[in-house]
């Protein structure tokens, strides 16, 4: 199959084959014929999978062929969870919209830079706007952008977009919409309220959920290792030199612990940053920047990390923490082995987080071999916490190494406190 057969304008056929884009992927062949004739459509496919030209392509499409709005209003709206996921849609729709005969601008808007910047550009107006919920409502309440001319509402991403944090202001700004419009719901996972929220807004809607084979899932070698809580900064660091590894993506729990595992690997002269969302807009777009040139070694992040970010040809994602959820362990592995690409996921696993990594590959239906590296093995785990809280256990010595009590040391406590 060829996008030929898709139903696709000739002007966007000659723009995807200046781009190279002959074939559709699986998720862009099924999605792209539903949305160009006006059905709500909800497609889940794996990451890496071209979702954004699965929705892109018929709202470019759609818009060329309709007469330009006078005043200009935005007549589709993306909504996305993050900054990098605004700037990466946005850049693609602006390479396939720049070649067309027909004028369609897109905005994109987030928060962290200057709102008054982006008031002025929007002043002219605009055809598609690609845009985080929260500064997208400030927008409209300084009057910058009216919603009412809205006819296509794409949540990319949209299980992220119903987290906490997020939910309140979707609600808003759907209620800001007008009722009759097509919706796309576009996502490599899709969380139960997101479920709840399509049974509410899609009318009759077209589901597609595009099943990885062997064939067409991404080529990630999964790697767990054992190793104590306190030795991973150490163990990340032996793996990056001992392996030669260019560029590693290490996910992390907290926005402090990104600075602090970044730093740590800068004092051993490793070329670290770290990516979380208390950053500036400029240094997490200098970051990125510098990690795609390959003018960064390592880029140490939070979850805000693991949705749509496209980095070409990432050889390697390390879990330093264990993500919280099964569903975001797809989206953290899923930055590398892109684009028919190979690559490399590790997780760190200490005897504490063991039960979790395996309930994680319990709804993956995983079996990946727990590991040691040589230099890095775990202490043995301690003892049951029940052996711990006994009244009849001898004293805590801290665990010193050489003073554990032995076996015989707890019989002759234990026949002490009989007597």
């Amino acid at each position: 199959m060829a996008f030929s057969s898709l139903g696709l304008s000739p002007a966007l056929l000659r723009a995807l084959e200046r781009q190279g884009l002959i074939t559709p992927t699986p998720v862009q062949s099924l999605s792209i014929p539903a949305a160009l004739s006006g059905r709500d459509t909800m497609a889940q496919a794996q990451t890496g999978s071209g979702k954004t030209l699965a929705f892109g392509l018929p709202m470019l499409h759609i818009l060329e062929s309709q007469p330009t709005p006078n005043p200009r209003m935005a007549r589709a709206l993306v909504l996305v969870p993050t900054r990098e996921l605004a700037v990466q849609v946005g850049d693609a729709l602006r390479a396939l919209a720049n070649q067309l005969p027909k004028d369609i601008r897109i905005s994109v808007v987030f928060g962290g830079v200057s709102v008054n910047r982006q008031m002025l550009a929007l002043r002219s107006g605009t055809d598609v706007v690609v845009a985080t919920p929260g500064r997208l409502l400030d927008l409209v309440q300084h009057n910058a952008l009216d919603l009412g001319a809205t006819q296509m509402l794409v949540l990319d991403e949209a299980d992220r977009l119903l987290d906490l944090g997020f939910e309140a202001e979707l609600h808003r700004l759907l209620a800001l919409l007008p009722a009759k419009r097509q919706n796309l719901f576009f996502s490599a996972t899709f969380a139960p309220p997101v479920a709840v929220l399509a049974a509410t807004m899609l009318h009759d809607p077209v589901q597609i959920n595009i099943v990885a084979t062997e064939e067409t899932k991404p080529d990630i070698r999964q790697q767990a290792i054992r190793v104590d809580t306190g030795s991973r900064t150490q163990l990340l660091r032996h793996l990056i030199t001992a392996n030669k590894w260019q560029r590693v993506l290490v996910f992390v729990a907290t926005k402090h612990a990104a600075e602090i595992v970044a730093d740590k690997l800068r004092k051993a002269r490793i070329n670290a940053e770290p990516f979380h969302g208390e950053l500036s807009q400029g240094k997490r777009s200098q970051v990125l920047s510098d990690f795609k040139a390959s003018r960064l070694k390592v880029v140490v992040a939070t979850d805000m990390a693991s949705r749509g970010l496209d980095i070409a040809e990432l050889p390697v994602v390390v879990n330093y923490d264990l993500p919280r959820s099964a569903t975001d362990y797809t989206h953290r592995i899923g930055r590398t082995g892109r684009a028919g690409e190979t690559g490399l996921a590790v997780s760190f696993v200490p005897y504490a987080s063991e039960a979790h990594f395996r309930l994680i590959e319990k709804r993956h239906g995983l079996e990946v071999p727990m590991e040691t590296v040589p230099g890095f093995e775990p202490a043995p785990p301690a003892q049951d916490q029940a052996d711990k809280e006994s009244p009849l256990a001898p004293p805590s010595n801290g665990c010193i190494k050489g003073k554990r009590p032995s076996k015989k040391d707890k019989l002759r406590a234990l026949a002490a406190n009989q007597s």
